[in-house]
């Protein structure tokens, strides 16, 4: 159920290529980006937010304003209380601020003068960290102060200890062009042209089961399109499962018998016009041990095909035409507009979230 506080955010806006999701975990960052006691800044959906870990190693994340005179905390220090909790000072006038968002402390009141400074608050966004991924929750409602009512994403596949690839990179488009690019099935032959992936020429008919799952959709898993030749440096009879979850989470979960390949893509809206892609792989599987700069090459060179993609597209969709989707090769893009659009008016009624995708058996070409 959404979350009693919450409430639609007055500029929220469901339509395709407008507006974000609210009440809903973000990726922000891997928990190894985050050093106790450093303080970075991010903007997240337009946001300024101050991510940290405290010397405990507790991630949090507070709004990088100071309420004062607008400097960004962020470029101030993590200092501790009397009473021991850790605060963090703004760089102006020292203003302090305790992790959850209250006020700790003015330096400049002396003692006649009687203010309560707990009243004053940053916005605090619940920080939460998962598999060594950072989420934060960006609620509707900038005066929430409570927790989500649910955990964030957990996935399958995340083996062999640290990542074994992380790359990333901003593409100059609103989240919703970004998601919708990473998850057509019918670019590849055309944008991601390479000898050991697959030529325009190499193009066979598929038809693959998908299936609904938590706040998404997921292709079942199945044996790889025998046109795909990466898979070979698998070995073995590779399965493969793709996922897509909101706001902006597509995964795939590959096992050859015992060993498990996660590539995991998150999609982070920056503001409305850039969004952060995160590329992270984890594996047990010798090949990336053996292999891991070839891997590594090749996952970038399909990020940065991609994003080349979007600058190009940008230069239509500037002149903000009518878009044509197609079925079947369209449909996870519309299931995608469909779920955005379920999760507002969810979210905006103060009900539980129906998903509206139903098992089907698509085809395409690619």
């Amino acid at each position: 159920m959404p979350d009693g506080d919450a409430k639609q955010a007055p500029n929220a806006d469901s339509r395709f290529g407008r507006g974000f999701l609210h009440d809903i975990w973000y990726f922000a960052a891997l928990g190894s980006d985050l050093k106790p006691g450093k303080l970075q800044r991010y903007e997240i959906l337009g946001e300024p937010i101050l991510l940290g870990r405290d010397r405990a190693g507790k991630v949090y994340a507070l709004k990088d304003i100071c309420p004062h005179r607008a400097a960004p905390l962020s470029a101030g220090k993590l200092t501790r209380e009397p009473d021991g909790a850790e605060s963090v000072e703004c760089p102006y006038h020292g203003w302090r601020f305790r992790t959850d968002g209250a006020c700790a402390a003015i330096p400049s009141l002396v003692d006649d003068q009687a203010m309560d400074v707990s009243r004053i608050r940053v916005r605090r966004y619940p920080a939460a960290e998962s598999q060594g991924l950072v989420f934060i929750w960006i609620s509707s409602d900038p005066r929430f102060s409570g927790e989500p009512h649910e955990p964030p994403p957990v996935f399958p596949g995340v083996v062999g200890g640290a990542p074994k690839l992380v790359d990333r990179m901003d593409f100059d488009s609103h989240i919703d062009h970004a998601v919708v690019g990473l998850m057509d099935p019918a670019h590849g032959p055309y944008v991601h042209q390479q000898w050991w992936w697959r030529s325009a020429k190499s193009q066979h008919e598929k038809s693959k089961r998908f299936e609904p799952r938590e706040q998404g959709f997921a292709m079942v898993r199945h044996e790889p399109s025998k046109n795909s030749r990466a898979y070979a440096i698998l070995g073995g009879e590779p399965l493969t499962e793709i996922t897509f979850r909101i706001p902006g989470l597509r995964w795939e979960h590959v096992t050859v018998g015992k060993r498990q390949v996660l590539s995991l893509t998150c999609l982070t809206p920056i503001h409305d016009t850039k969004t952060k892609i995160t590329q992270i792989i984890w594996s047990d599987h010798p090949a990336f041990l053996l292999l891991k700069p070839f891997i590594a090459a090749g996952a970038r060179a399909f990020l940065r095909q991609d994003g080349d993609m979007v600058n190009l597209q940008n230069e239509g969709l500037r002149y903000d035409p009518s878009l044509l989707w197609i079925d079947d090769a369209d449909r996870q893009a519309k299931w995608y507009q469909q779920l955005k659009r379920e999760w507002a008016a969810s979210r905006a009624a103060g009900r539980a979230f129906e998903n509206p995708v139903e098992p089907v058996v698509l085809r395409w070409r690619s």
